[in-house]
């Protein structure tokens, strides 16, 4: 008898024992469901069911006033499904929607019902149900269904890349009872499935498939400035396109008492400006247009900030640490053209740069030189790999660096003249062995004479002062260098053609890494328009480790599979990395309170957790 044979044996003799069927091959819906509040990668969730509030908020913080934040570049869009692929998402639109779950800012890594009051899911990850709240409903009234969460994920998925990458493993959405939704995966052991489903955006189906006020029927897959109809605390009040947008808080919102939100979402009006320019946005700021800024120019948090509301202390500076997310932050090579394909031409632009008299020169000595894909985080490799991390790699060991297993990576140093020079011959070297050698001053391929040219692109003119501090460096080699800035649409365009150089990019990095890796440096995310493997990354040796830290069973072995992809990455000289600072630079009209501790892994958690409060604003007087 073949395999097929013996199965449909086994399950006939089962039914007629009147057995039940393995796990593996019930139908989901078929399943005893052990409903939990919530889901954590790892371990223990410390809320148990029917808590009224998480820690860390003030359940008794006053509703109302308004905040004031700034947005740059542009905006023509309120459809997140195609954020990323077309058009300018405008900023805080998701304010207007519920999520299945929503995280613990005080917990690594847990999520809790929003919109599902319960959760469930096998023993082997194969699969997740979520049980929609009765009484979620739609800001006209009519309740959330399985329909709509379908309907989303499908959405998501078909017109997101990055979408499509983040739920690769999940087949399907299906409708299991009256309330329920049934996420089925490809194969049990990925135990982070059950709960990045419940990120999912939830969008209403019948308003989509609908037509608009003048009866055109309006298409999931394209951008609109139409406002979209929400389920979340917030609703569009008004906007100008492009130049500011107003969210008013749904004062009857359905969520308003469910346990996760105690607490949250205080202010009256969420109001969002427009700027081309982060001089301008700060000189906004400094006159009282705006009460909020986020600061990430060292300059700027050295020296422009002395007008006289800080020093009468009507405006406040705080730095708040960040403890839950790692970055990298680098120049990044689009490794789709010839000429950076060699990973020697990479590791050259890294000794070109002097990371260290640019940060005395103009960023004041503030920042610390990234040295990991993970950097800030206890996921960040460090020194020669040994154990569980070492194993993982002696399986690819023929795909990767020989360098890898007998030293630690680190960044070229120019701490001082000799250094530099030191460095640049290196680089020199490294090229000649690429195949290029200098020709009347002008680095060119010895095999073709074309000239060595690059173009670092950017859309912020600020980023522009980088460009050209490096620029000496390379011309040094004999490299022809131009430094292009451009508007935000030209940008994302250029971006997601792949038509670009060298631009600076950003990861971002969660204390339990998973399936995002695949859209941030896997195979098949390089030939996807729109997704973030903007380098173009396609090595089975990625892959292979991005698959460990997926399938990772407990966090000791997430950790070394993490430090395992992070070697990997570092040793194939994919980028040249920039600089980090692990605190928030805040600054803000003193017109809000905050709770007290704020929770460990909330940052500022502005203006989530914040809310208005009128004794301060009474102090300093009105919004101007």
């Amino acid at each position: 008898m073949n395999r097929r044979s013996l199965l449909k044996s086994a399950l006939l003799a089962l039914a007629a024992a009147r057995l039940p069927l393995p796990s593996w091959i019930r139908p989901a819906q078929a399943q005893e469901k052990n409903w939990r509040p919530g889901v954590s990668l790892f371990g223990d969730l410390k809320y148990p069911a029917g808590f009224k509030q998480f820690d860390y908020v003030n359940a008794n913080a006053p509703k109302g006033g308004a905040a004031r934040q700034i947005a740059y570049g542009t905006f023509d869009n309120f459809n997140s499904v195609v954020s990323g692929v077309k058009g300018s998402l405008a900023a805080g639109i998701d304010l207007i929607y519920d999520t299945l779950s929503v995280p613990a800012l005080d917990e690594v890594s847990s999520e809790y019902g929003l919109l599902a009051d319960g959760i469930s899911y096998p023993d082997d990850y194969s699969s997740a149900t979520y049980r929609l709240r009765s009484e979620a409903k739609w800001h006209d009234g009519t309740p959330v269904t399985p329909e709509d969460v379908i309907f989303s994920f499908n959405a998501f998925k078909k017109y997101s890349p990055r979408s499509a990458a983040y739920y690769r493993h999940v087949v399907k959405a299906e409708k299991t009872a009256d309330r329920e939704v049934t996420f089925t995966f490809d194969g049990p052991g990925n135990r982070e499935l059950p709960q990045i489903v419940g990120e999912l955006t939830i969008i209403p189906k019948v308003w989509w498939e609908g037509t608009d006020k003048n009866g055109k029927k309006r298409n999931v897959g394209e951008t609109t400035l139409e406002p979209p109809l929400g389920s979340g605390p917030y609703r569009i009040k008004q906007f100008s396109a492009g130049r500011e947008i107003v969210y008013e808080r749904v004062k009857d919102h359905w969520g308003g008492a469910v346990n996760v939100n105690i607490g949250r979402d205080n202010f009256d009006e969420l109001r969002f400006e427009y700027f081309r320019d982060t001089t301008v946005a700060l000189e906004a700021f400094k006159a009282d247009d705006v009460d909020w800024r986020i600061e990430n120019s060292a300059k700027n948090w050295a020296t422009a900030y002395d007008f006289p509301a800080i020093s009468d202390k009507r405006v406040l500076l705080e730095e708040f640490p960040i403890r839950n997310v790692g970055v990298m932050q680098a120049f990044a090579f689009n490794i789709r053209h010839a000429k950076f394909q060699d990973p020697r031409v990479r590791l050259a632009f890294n000794y070109a740069f002097n990371f260290e008299e640019m940060n005395k020169q103009i960023f004041f000595g503030q920042y610390q030189r990234i040295a990991s894909y993970f950097q800030g985080t206890e996921l960040a490799a460090t020194g020669l790999p040994t154990g569980k991390e070492l194993e993982l790699l002696e399986t690819v060991r023929d795909k990767v660096p020989p360098e890898l297993f007998k030293e630690a990576y680190s960044n070229p140093v120019n701490a001082n003249p000799g250094q530099v020079r030191s460095n640049l011959r290196e680089a020199l070297r490294l090229f000649k062995a690429a195949g290029y050698e200098i020709r009347d001053q002008q680095l060119v391929n010895t095999k073709s004479g074309d000239p060595y040219t690059v173009e670092f692109l950017a859309e912020d003119p600020n980023f522009e002062r980088v460009f050209l501090f490096y620029k000496p460096s390379l011309e040094r080699l004999g490299i022809a260098v131009s430094v292009r800035t451009v508007d935000e649409a030209q940008y994302e365009n250029r971006l997601r053609s792949w038509d670009f150089d060298i631009v600076t990019a950003s990861w971002p990095e969660s204390l339990s890494p998973g399936n995002e890796q695949r859209g941030y440096w896997g195979s098949q995310a390089a030939d996807q328009p729109g997704s973030d493997n903007l380098i173009g990354i396609k090595n089975p040796a990625v892959d292979a480790m991005i698959e460990k830290v997926i399938f990772a069973k407990n966090r000791p072995d997430l950790e070394a599979a993490t430090k395992a992809l992070d070697r990997v990455l570092l040793w194939n000289h994919y980028v040249v990395p920039q600089w980090a600072y692990f605190k928030v630079r805040s600054a803000r009209w003193d017109r809000f309170s905050r709770p007290d501790p704020m929770p460990k892994y909330g940052m500022d958690a502005f203006p989530t957790l914040w809310w208005w409060d009128a004794a301060k604003a009474a102090k300093i007087g009105p919004q101007q």
